[in-house]
């Protein structure tokens, strides 16, 4: 069967990551995930205290170097390696661990300055929180997109305000739009990342939470199935079997119909999740990525479905 969808060069029904980059670049393109050794305002007592309920003592920075490493030398550890497969990439510096707007302007100058010296940078991805960006540093962002190409990652994860005080987010859903608009006034592309599964929201608020986000005016977006990791307050929910863990086969189901209510232009970064191993208790399906991806492309074929038909 062909493939309906515009947006792909191969089996893919939805806009990846890797058809943009190669597109706007005209090269492969590899993100190296950096740890600069931020914090975040909801574990400081800044907003609020622990963190959300689910994140790990890392941050979600699982997979960021090792903030005792300079940035340079956690960006040449990893690029060392991809150049052996790609001699001719082009690289983006993803600094993913914590809430990386989270610290006075000069601070972050020397963070970003750093990396961009590295003539092999052709952007940044900065994952931060919605509350977390003055307006100093917005306009020192808007600076740095004029200068290379610059995504800000905003953690969401619902619209649901009741979910959100459950999960701990401790920042409205009226921070993130104000946010979104600012950084879009200045031209910088927003990643909007959400995880399906959390504690009681139903097939129809997940899918809810796209249709809300398909209004927005952002360029990407970041879908995650939710983690029970070690040592987090989830955990304890989770042992007392305080909630439903989605099967593989629910997880596959609701993700199809969120990329059919997401605008084709919108650029998917992720579509499941990519947890450390050694600290993930469940569900342990998510241990199996690519045959995750590989059984959304499969049913996607059988639905004969893409990205986007609900709203032709």
């Amino acid at each position: 069967m062909d493939n309906p969808f515009i947006y792909s060069d191969n089996n893919k029904r939805y806009h990846t990551l890797d058809y943009f980059y190669k597109h706007k670049f005209n090269s492969k393109v590899c993100k190296i995930s950096l740890n600069a050794g931020f914090s975040c305002p909801n574990l400081d007592g800044t907003v609020g205290y622990g963190g959300c309920i689910y994140c790990s003592k890392s941050g979600s920075g699982e997979f960021g170097g090792n903030p005792k490493d300079d940035l340079l030398k956690q960006f040449r550890k990893v690029t060392k390696i991809y150049k052996k497969k790609w001699p001719s990439a082009k690289y983006i510096a993803y600094f993913q661990a914590r809430t990386n707007t989270y610290a006075p302007v000069d601070k972050l100058k020397e963070v970003y300055e750093t990396i961009l010296t590295n003539e092999d940078i052709i952007g940044l991805n900065i994952a931060t929180r919605p509350d977390s960006i003055s307006s100093e540093c917005i306009n020192y962002l808007e600076e740095i997109n004029k200068r290379t190409y610059l995504t800000i990652e905003l953690g969401l994860q619902t619209i649901h305000d009741r979910t959100a005080k459950l999960i701990n987010r401790c920042c409205s859903l009226e921070c993130f739009n104000k946010t979104v608009l600012e950084l879009r006034k200045r031209n910088i592309d927003v990643v909007v990342h959400i995880i399906n599964g959390l504690p009681y929201e139903t097939k129809e608020d997940m899918i809810e939470t796209v249709k809300y986000l398909n209004r927005l005016d952002i360029q990407g977006i970041k879908i995650h199935m939710l983690s029970i990791l070690k040592d987090t307050p989830l955990e304890i929910m989770y042992r007392n079997k305080e909630f439903h863990v989605l099967t593989k086969d629910e997880y596959i189901d609701i993700v199809i119909n969120q990329l059919e209510n997401l605008r084709s232009e919108i650029v998917i970064h992720r579509i499941t999740g990519d947890p450390e191993l050694e600290q993930l208790i469940e569900p342990r399906w998510l241990t199996k990525k690519f045959c995750v991806l590989n059984d959304i492309d499969k049913e996607m074929v059988k639905r004969e479905t893409y990205q986007g038909k609900n709203l032709e």
